[in-house]
This record gives C-alpha cells, structure tokens and sequence, in this order.
C-alpha cells in the first residue's frame, strides 16, 4: 500500500479537526529568514491520534508551537494554512487566539516541572486554567480541580489539590500537566515528548492515561516524539519529519512494515528491542545506519571483553548512604533519606554492571558514593587498591585517577567559557602527570579515538551537538587512565542513532582498555545490549542481581518483571494493548529517626543469580 506526505486520513464524517497545509516556518538570522520547517501538510480526524517523529532539530516541535503560535512574533514567520474545525488560525488577532489556545487547543510540554510555577499550590493553577476560559465560581473551580485530578488518576486528589510542584513526583506533575490541559475540554491536545523526561513505567502509565482520556472525552492526539517504541504504541498515523520536511506519511502500521523513505528504515533499525539479544552471552554492538541514506555504516556485531578479569577491581560491601532531613526552627534532625540501603557488588576489569531502577532508586547515589561525590554513611568501598571509604584528601586525589565519571547531560558537565582541548587537557595537568605538551598530544589522540578529530580543541562546547559533546566528555574521562568508569545515564538524553554510536564508541573503549563500566541506567533495551551483568535497584535496595542473560531471561523479582513489562515495544499492533501498570507512585526512601531497615534474604536462582525474598 503506498503511502505518501498528504495526510490520507482525517475526512471523517465531520472533516478534520486539524488541517495543516504547506504550513513554511521560518526564523530570522540576521537580515534573512531562515525556514526551519518546509510545506508540511497533514489532517486530524476526530478522536484520531497522530504521532509526528523525528529526531532533535527536524522541526516536529516547531511544527507544534507554529499550530499554537507559541512562537516569538518578532522573530519567526508562518505561512500556509491551519485550519481548526474549518477555522483559519493565522488570521486570527492574538487575544481570538488565546481563546482558541485555551478552549479548543491544549498542549503538554516535555518538562512538567519548569511548565509548572513552583511558588502556586497545584490546584490554584488549575483553578487559574479553569477560571480563565469559563465562568466558573471560585468553588466550583475547585470542585472541578478535584476533578480534572481524580480523571488523571492522582491517588487522593482532595488532599493533594493543595500541595505544591515540588511535593509531586515527574510522573505525577506531568499528570497535573494533563489535568490543565483537559480543563477546557479541547477538541484537540497536543503532547511534545510529553514522556521522554519519564521513567520506564511511569511513561507506560502517561501513554495508558492519554489513550483511555482519548477514548472517555473524545479528543483528537498530536503526539510528538523521537521514540518508536512510543509512536507504535499510540498513533493511527505517523507523520515522519526529517531537516524541516515530512519525508513520509501513512497509517502507523504501514510506516513500521513498508517503511519507503531511508530515514524512516534508519529511525526504525536504529530502536533497540527488549529480548534481542535472547541467547547472547556477550555485549553487542548497535548497528550503525546513516541517517540520511538509510545505509548500514555498520552492521551490530558481538563485542566486549572475552576474558573479564577473574579479581575485582571494584567490591562494595554493605554500602549505605542516608541524607538527613532538618526541620524546626532548631534544625533538630526530623527523619532520613535512606537513598542507598546494604548494597553489595563486585565489578571486574572488562566487565560491564548496569544498575537500572527509576529515578529515586538510589542507583546515582550509588555511582557518587563510590567516587565519595557523596560521602556514604556506611560500608566499605575497596577500588583498585584503595579503601575508598577511609581516604584522606592526598589519597582521595590519587584514587580518582582510578575511576571517573561520566554524566547525563554533557553541557552541563563542560565549562562552556572553557575550549574543548582545554576541558580534556585539565584533569591530566591538575594531576600533574606530564607537561602542558604531552596533555595536548594525550588530548588530540583521545578525541580521535572517541570520533572527533584533533583541530576540533579550539572550538566551544557551544559548538557541538549532543552527541558530540558526550564524546568529549567521556575523552576527559579517559585522560587519566582510569581503571572504571561510572557511567551515569551517560546516552539517555541522545536520540536513536547517537546514542547507538555512543554506545558502541563505550564497547569499543572497553576492548581497547579493558575498561570496567558502572553503566547506570533505566532504559531496558540498552543495558540488556550492553551489560555482562546487570543489578535491579528498588528504594535503595539492590532486589535482583545476576548475569544479564539470566535477568533478562529469566527475572524472578516482581520489580524487575514490571520494569520489562512496561518497556515499549515498537510493534503498532500492539497499539490497543493496556498495560496492567498501576497508578501506584514509586514509594518514597524517607525513614523516620531511629527506623532499623528489616535484614534482607537473597534466593540463589541460578550461578550468580540472587533475588531478594
């Protein structure tokens, strides 16, 4: 069935409720326009979802906020046409817009926590969306608040409806986020990677919630995203931008099966798959596709280390790290963070442990604690010799030359004042290992091995992508020979295809090395491609550790079941299919004073597999 750009869905009995013609955005630079987005044109039928995918830069969110006119008036242009219900909207003056942007058109954005205002209670600001567009009374907003929470699923929406954003978790601020935009009961609602932020099962819950909403208000779905996995799971259509163009466009399972452009089969091939690896013992490589031609640069090969070394380079041993919590006027100590509880892990030279679990599990403290980022309560840490623990400045100097760490967001982790040569020339010179001469050579030969190249040292941070910048980072962390490497959530905020390149650039590193990895993570399809063993953190508790094919396989942990039960699968015909996720909040780590956490048993399932019981 050929499929092509124009939008072949969407007539319905009523005609669409979107209508977006050759809609052209362009930016001034300078004195000259610059377009960023090219002649879309797609349609939205009544209670139709549309997922419009496509990585960082190809224009899918500028493609959102030209709909809503979101975007600085001075600075971009729009033209083409966009039509809402038969309604013309770049006609329309700025306040007919503003009703239209708050009764008819409502729109999620990626990051709950900065679209939220931190200094109003939760409910106040969904009475303000309330207030605003009907003429409600004080107490009726309220009792529609209450509501519009109840609809969202939020467990004890009365006695939350007066919290603030910083007393949610991300799962349930982007629910609040939710609850605003169906205050208006809009005929269309628009989600910008409105789960990307999210952990694995809190974003199976957000996708559970916007289809069952769909269904109970009748609304149609632009859903915008880089996930596959995501789009298979919600969209009737799939609109596929590539650089500021729909490259294609046709009914989801048609995109996935009898995809025709280059890029939609590079964006597909590129999307890792839970169970892939059933019946590998090693790591694999990503296969590496270009972008643009959809050509395979490299094909996915087995990889990592075949000889791990048989003596730990690292032993943790009942490590506990607790943050106090003060209150009162005196600050008397009120309670504790128990963030990281008796955990207990070797890692050997060559070998990769992932430490996967949601946001608030403990697994980064876990990773600062080891490199005393974070000072632990209790334990002991011995890493490559040293009793980390127990170190003094001088010594604790020395042993951070052993591990480093590599960070999620690459941008913030480089001084952007700082040149690129510079950043990875300045652990080696801080620690005072040869002449400024010899850490620019050291320097130079790092960046060509990570992909860039040497007469890139002179540029910004500023100056490259995200990709780009993580490479530099992990080059400065190579700089001083170290024998782990803590790598935290270190490719979760890269799109598809970089993220294959990073991490088959830390396989390749690895190898050559023989480098260990502390891979923390909570993207499945990853740690399951590049782990040799793999440990579940819950609530600061290690409850499942094993060999990656024996976890994966064969995951005995209810946690770890859940965890793999709510990836999503990039397969449209599961597009119906609820999950059996709860609504349930991840429980919160905070002990009162004097509380002694039970004593754990681990069942031995198989060689090196335990579970706690």
């Amino acid at each position: 069935m050929a499929h092509g750009i124009e939008g072949d869905g969407g007539k319905g009995a009523h005609g669409p409720v979107l209508s977006v013609k050759n809609l052209t955005t362009s930016f001034r630079i300078g004195d000259h326009w610059r377009p960023v987005v090219r002649n879309v044109s797609f349609d939205i039928a009544p209670r139709e979802t549309v997922a419009i995918v496509g990585e960082s830069g190809s224009g899918k969110s500028v493609t959102s906020l030209s709909i809503m006119q979101l975007l600085p008036k001075n600075a971009s242009k729009i033209e083409g046409s966009i039509k809402l219900n038969g309604r013309e909207l770049l006609t329309l003056d700025s306040e007919s817009m503003r009703k239209v942007r708050g009764n008819d058109i409502s729109m999620i954005f990626q990051e709950p926590m900065t679209s939220l205002n931190p200094i109003f209670t939760i409910g106040d600001q969904i009475a303000e969306a309330l207030t605003c567009h009907t003429d409600l009374s004080r107490a009726a907003a309220r009792a529609e608040g209450i509501r519009l929470l109840e609809k969202v699923r939020i467990p004890n929406a009365k006695g939350r409806f007066d919290e603030y954003p910083h007393q949610f978790s991300g799962g349930m601020r982007q629910r609040v986020m939710i609850a605003m935009a169906l205050a208006s009961k809009p005929k269309l609602l628009i989600a910008d990677e409105p789960t990307t932020a999210l952990d694995v099962t809190i974003q199976g819950q957000i996708l559970d919630l916007v289809k069952i909403l769909q269904e109970e208000e009748g609304m149609s779905v632009l859903f915008i995203t880089h996930d596959m996995g995501v789009v298979a799971e919600v969209a009737d259509r799939t609109i596929v931008m590539f650089r500021g163009e729909a490259v294609e466009s046709g009914p989801t399972d048609d995109i996935f099966h009898r995809g025709q452009h280059p890029y939609t089969r590079a964006l597909l091939s590129a999307v890792p798959r839970l169970g892939s690896m059933e019946g590998r013992q090693r790591p694999m490589r990503f296969p590496v596709i270009d972008i643009a031609t959809g050509a395979t640069l490299e094909p996915e090969a087995e990889s990592g280390v075949l000889d791990i070394g048989k003596r730990p380079i690292l032993e943790v041993r009942n490590l506990t790290t607790r943050f106090d919590i003060r209150s009162g006027l005196l600050g008397r100590k009120s309670g504790a963070v128990h963030a990281v509880e008796n955990v207990s892990f070797d890692l050997r030279p060559g070998e990769t442990l992932a430490l996967v679990g949601e946001s608030g599990c403990g697994k980064s403290t876990t990773g600062r604690s080891i490199t005393r980022l974070v000072e632990p309560t209790s334990g002991s840490i011995a890493l490559d010799g040293f009793d980390v623990v127990n170190l003094g400045r001088t010594d604790l100097r020395k042993m951070r030359r052993s591990v480093q760490m590599v960070f999620q967001d690459p941008f913030a982790s480089l001084d952007p004042r700082m040149s690129v040569g510079a950043a990875v020339m300045e652990p080696y010179i801080e620690h005072g290992l040869g002449t400024k001469r010899q850490a620019r050579e050291k320097a130079a030969n790092l960046l060509e091995r990570v992909g860039l190249s040497a007469d890139m040292m002179r540029r910004y941070p500023h100056e490259f992508s995200g990709g780009q910048r993580q490479r530099i980072a992990i080059a400065r962390s190579l700089i001083l020979d170290p024998k782990v490497i803590v790598a935290d959530e270190a490719v979760s905020a890269l799109d598809v295809s970089i993220k294959a390149q990073v991490c088959n650039l830390l396989l390749d590193l690895q190898q050559s090395f023989n480098l260990a990895y502390l891979f923390i993570s909570h993207d499945m399809a990853v740690v399951e491609r590049v782990s040799h063993r793999v440990a579940v953190m819950y609530l600061g508790e290690i409850v499942e550790i094993g060999p990656r094919q024996a976890v994966f396989e064969n995951p005995q942990h209810p946690y770890t079941k859940k965890l793999m039960a709510a990836v999503p699968v990039p397969d449209p015909s599961r597009r119906m299919i609820k999950r059996a996720v709860s609504t349930d909040e991840i429980k919160s780590p905070v002990r009162a004073v004097g509380f002694v956490p039970p004593i754990r048993q681990y069942n031995q399932v198989s060689e090196g597999h335990l579970v706690q019981v």
